[in-house]
C-alpha cells in the first residue's frame, strides 16, 4: 500500500519560532516514515534548512506582495505542482503560508491543514485576510487554548480548531552543571564571573513584538538591587542596534551579553539562572518550553498560552504585560532566593517532560492528517 503523500509549507528558514517548529515537525514526521513527506517553502534562505532532514528539492514559490501579478502567477504554479506530484494534504506553517497554501491547495482540491501561533501581533488587515485563508482551511492548527479562543472571537469555526501543543526537541532537556560552573562558563565563552547571576531571554530581534525594550527596562531595576545580575540576549535580527543603544542609554550596557544566535542555546539555558519572556503578543513560546526544558524558573508575560505552560507560582512567575516593575520584581525574587528558583526550575522540568514531548506533538498531528485524508 502506498504512503499518502503531503506537503509540509514553511514560509523561509530563519531563526524563529514558528520555522522552527514547522522544521522539528517534518523532520518527526519524515522519520516516522508513515507519509510520503515533501516541503516546499516561500524563501529558502536561512540557517534552519541545513537541519532540514530531507534529501528531496525544495520548491521555492517567492512572494513579493498578496495583491500583484506575481502572486497570482504563484498561487496556480503550486496548484500545478500539487497535482504533478499528486500530493493529497498540505500543511502551512504561518500567517504567509497560510494565505498563500490555502489559495493554492484550494484550486487543487486537495485536504487543507493552515495554523495559528499567536494573536495580536498581526494588523486588522492582515487578520482579515488571514480569516479568508482559514474559511479555506480543513482544519486549523493552534498551539495553545489562548489563540483558539481568539479564533473564535474573531468568528473562525470552533470545529476547524485544534490544539497541538509544540512539541520539545529531546536535546533540549539539558543537565545543570553539577557543584561549580565555572568550567562550564569558561566554554561557553561569555565572559560573566562564576558568582554572575544569568537571566536569560532568547529571542529573534527583527519585530518589536518581543518587546526587548521591556527587558533592558527591568533590567535596568534589577540591576540597581543586584550587583551580580547579568542579562543574556540569545537571538538575531535588525533591531539589534537599536537595543544596544537603549542598553548604553540606560547605563548597563557592562551589564549586558549579546550574543546573537546560537548554536549551543541548551549550554547556554543550563547555566543561567532564570529564563525571561517579555512578549506583547505570542503564541505559545517556544521559549518558554526550552527554558523548562533546561530546569529553570520563568518569567513571563502574560500573553497567549503562557500561563499554559508556566504554573504561576510553582514553576515561575505570570506577570502583566508591559509591566516592568513586575517583571523585574519577578526576576529580582527568582536571583534572591536560590532555593525558590531551584523548586521552581524543578517544577517547570517535570511539566515539559510530562506535558509537551515531541512524541506527543506528532502523534495528534499524525491523528489529524489520517482523519482528514481518510475522509
Amino acid at each position: 500500500m502506498s504512503k499518502k503523500r503531503i506537503l509540509e509549507l514553511i514560509g523561509s528558514f530563519e531563526l524563529g519560532g514558528s520555522e522552527l517548529q514547522a522544521v522539528r515537525l517534518t523532520n518527526r514526521l519524515a522519520r516516522q516514515g508513515l507519509f510520503d513527506v515533501r516541503v516546499a517553502c516561500l524563501d529558502p534562505a536561512g540557517p534552519l534548512a541545513k537541519d532540514l532532514e530531507y534529501s528531496g528539492e525544495i520548491r521555492s514559490f517567492p512572494l513579493s506582495s498578496f495583491y500583484d501579478v506575481n502572486f497570482a502567477r504563484q498561487v496556480r504554479d503550486l496548484a500545478r505542482f500539487i497535482r504533478e506530484e499528486e500530493i493529497e494534504l498540505i500543511h502551512t506553517h504561518d500567517f504567509y503560508t497560510n494565505i498563500f497554501g490555502m489559495a493554492g491547495a484550494l484550486l487543487a482540491g486537495v485536504k487543507r491543514v493552515a495554523s495559528k501561533r499567536e494573536t495580536h501581533s498581526k494588523t486588522p488587515k492582515q487578520l482579515f485576510v488571514e480569516k479568508q485563508a482559514f474559511r479555506a482551511a480543513h482544519r486549523i492548527v493552534v498551539n495553545s487554548e489562548a489563540i483558539r479562543g481568539f479564533l473564535t472571537e474573531a468568528g473562525v469555526s470552533a470545529e476547524k480548531i485544534v490544539t497541538i501543543y509544540n512539541g520539545l526537541d529531546p536535546r533540549c532537556f539539558v543537565d545543570r552543571p553539577r557543584g561549580d560552573r565555572a568550567e562550564a562558563l569558561s566554554a561557553l565563552a561569555i565572559n560573566v564571573k562564576r558568582e554572575s547571576k544569568l537571566v536569560t531571554i532568547v529571542a529573534n530581534m527583527r519585530s518589536d513584538v518581543k518587546n526587548h525594550e521591556l527587558f533592558l527596562r527591568s533590567a535596568k531595576r534589577v540591576s540597581a538591587d543586584n550587583d551580580d545580575a547579568i542579562f543574556m540576549i540569545v537571538g538575531e535580527g535588525e533591531l539589534r542596534p537599536r537595543y544596544e543603544k537603549m542598553a548604553n542609554v540606560l547605563g548597563i550596557a557592562e551589564r549586558c551579553r549579546f550574543l546573537g544566535p546560537r548554536s549551543d542555546v541548551g549550554a547556554l539555558l543550563s547555566v543561567s539562572d532564570c529564563g525571561v519572556l517579555c512578549s506583547r503578543s505570542e503564541g505559545f513560546s517556544n521559549a518558554i518550553l526550552e527554558y523548562m526544558a533546561a530546569g529553570l524558573p520563568v518569567v513571563a508575560t502574560d500573553v497567549g498560552g503562557a500561563r499554559e505552560a508556566v504554573m504561576h507560582g510553582e514553576s515561575g512567575f505570570v506577570v502583566p504585560s508591559n509591566d516592568e516593575a513586575a517583571l523585574a520584581s519577578a526576576i529580582s525574587s527568582l536571583l534572591n532566593d536560590s532555593d525558590l528558583a531551584v523548586r521552581m526550575g524543578s517544577a517547570g522540568r517535570k511539566a515539559a517532560l510530562e506535558r509537551f514531548s515531541d512524541t506527543a506533538q506528532l502523534a495528534a498531528v499524525t491523528s489529524l492528517y489520517n482523519e482528514l485524508l481518510d475522509r
